[in-house]
């Protein structure tokens, strides 16, 4: 009994050995994957695979199974001539011979380098997917039922299968560059209408809005400044008045800028200081033809000091006067929305009352009608220090002695410190220009204009002489009586 039993387990382990060679073709061997890097690297060992398989299927594994198959059918009929084995072994031995493995032309390493392939094609479709807009729901790849399912989410990263296990891809950021770059055979694609910005529309109309603001602002400007014909008096005022070019061009400036516009805050001021003979009252007189042939008789003033407030009379009574006669004119210009032009003359010799009425008229706090007018004070005062300052600067013009004459002129009275007075200083005229007044008063009286009459009634006059040049110290105050004495 000890001797079959025995025998039992040796038929047993036997059994089990010949069952475990003969499943040698279906037994998957431990799988040993490679990183996947390339499409050529995976054809090459394919090429490589089936040689040796096609190897081994004519020369090493069929000899091996008939080897197997004989050993087994050998060790059966040795346990069936002892009679120590059951109708079960008997049974599951004849099972094993009929069965044979059927040979395969692909290895267990090239199906999982298979396996690895696609799913890696599967999961670069899916991402290629997520990144374009999609426009039904997503299948998604196949899932292997023997995994637990996840349920629905956003597409995980490609993983790398390594002999160390799996890893992640790591996603390499792409710089967007700053221009893109079309190819010469190519058209550029043209935005959406949602992809297109509405800065650009807005931005355009708002420089068109602007565009007609501008030129509707300077119609404006010429529209005011046409009807006192300011080319007009420029022209007048270089052909009659001599020596003064400078002081001309800035006056023009003064009352360009300010007639431009009606709405002002404050009064237009201008003070007009020379040495005696110089054309102070000349320039005076045409201005106030040219205004009042423009605006008219009303709205433009010529103030005589002596002539309107004589030494003997009440200088209070003269001070109200002429307050009320310029809130008068100026309630008038602005019915007819113009604005009045006052010339003062002789300034010097007004007393202080008449000197604090001007200084108030201009004031910046004041109703809107007081602020649209235009003073222009003609005075001799400071004389003696544009003199000096001609002389002594002979190559220069007498507009740097401006800050000098207005702390000169502040203390004969605080209206030339007003930061709102311009002081236009007139020079001095050399003997060129005291001919040219010759030359026109003589014409004007109907005397022939003889050069060497002209050149003989200028020597008669006295002179200032430095470096060359003759400045005339009374101007052309004594042509008038040279030429009446002809």
């Amino acid at each position: 009994m000890r001797e079959e039993g025995k025998n039992e387990k040796r038929g047993r382990s036997e059994s089990r050995g010949g069952r475990t060679s003969t499943s040698h073709w279906t037994q998957v061997q431990p799988v040993r994957v490679l990183p996947f890097r390339t499409s050529t690297f995976v054809f090459a060992i394919l090429i490589h695979n089936l040689r040796v398989e096609t190897f081994a299927l004519f020369g090493g594994h069929h000899g091996k199974t008939n080897t197997t198959v004989t050993t087994v059918t050998t060790m059966g009929d040795k346990e069936d001539s002892s009679g120590s084995f059951s109708e079960e072994a008997k049974t599951e031995e004849q099972k094993a011979k009929l069965i044979h493995p059927r040979p395969s032309l692909i290895s267990p390493e090239l199906k999982a380098m298979i396996r690895i392939r696609t799913k890696y094609q599967a999961l670069k479709r899916r991402r290629l997917d997520s990144g374009r807009p999609s426009t039904g729901p997503d299948p998604g790849p196949p899932t292997d039922p023997s995994r637990p399912s996840t349920g629905p989410g956003p597409p995980t990263a490609p993983e790398i299968f390594t002999s160390h296990g799996k890893q992640a891809a790591h996603r390499r950021r792409r710089r967007k560059g700053s221009r893109v770059l079309f190819p010469n055979s190519c058209c550029k694609v043209v935005p959406s209408d949602k992809d297109r910005s509405r800065a650009k529309p807005f931005f355009v109309l708002f420089g068109i809005i602007v565009s007609l603001q501008v030129y509707n602002a300077i119609e404006n400007l010429d529209d005011h400044v046409a009807p006192y014909d300011l080319e007009g008096l420029d022209k007048t005022l270089r052909r009659e008045v001599f020596g003064q070019q400078g002081a001309i061009e800035e006056l023009m400036e003064h009352l360009q800028g300010y007639l431009s516009t009606y709405a002002h805050s404050q009064p237009l001021a201008l003070a007009l200081h020379g040495p005696s003979g110089v054309g102070k009252s000349h320039l005076g007189r045409l201005l106030v033809r040219h205004f009042r042939s423009v605006l008219g008789e009303e709205l433009v003033v010529q103030y005589f000091t002596l002539h309107h407030c004589p030494v003997q009379g009440d200088v209070g009574q003269c001070a109200r006067e002429l307050s009320l006669w310029v809130e008068e004119i100026v309630e008038h210009a602005e019915a007819q929305e113009k604005i009045p032009v006052f010339v003062l003359d002789e300034v010097e010799l007004m007393p202080a009352p008449l000197l604090d009425v001007l200084q108030g008229l201009l004031q910046p706090n004041q109703t809107n009608e007081r602020l649209n007018v235009i003073y222009v004070l003609l005075s001799s005062l400071g004389q003696e220090e544009i003199t000096r300052h001609i002389l002594q600067n002979v190559s220069c013009t007498a507009k740097p002695a401006r800050a000098l004459l207005r702390h000169t002129l502040a203390e004969h009275h605080p209206l030339w410190a007003e930061a709102g007075l311009d002081i236009v200083s007139l020079t001095l005229l050399e003997k060129s220009h005291v001919m040219e007044c010759l030359l026109e008063e003589m014409t004007r009286e109907g005397f022939y204009p003889d050069h060497g009459h002209i050149e003989r009634l200028a020597e008669e006059l006295s002179y200032f002489t430095t470096m060359g040049h003759q400045y005339s110290q009374n101007g052309c105050k004594q042509v008038v009586a040279r030429v009446n004495l002809l």
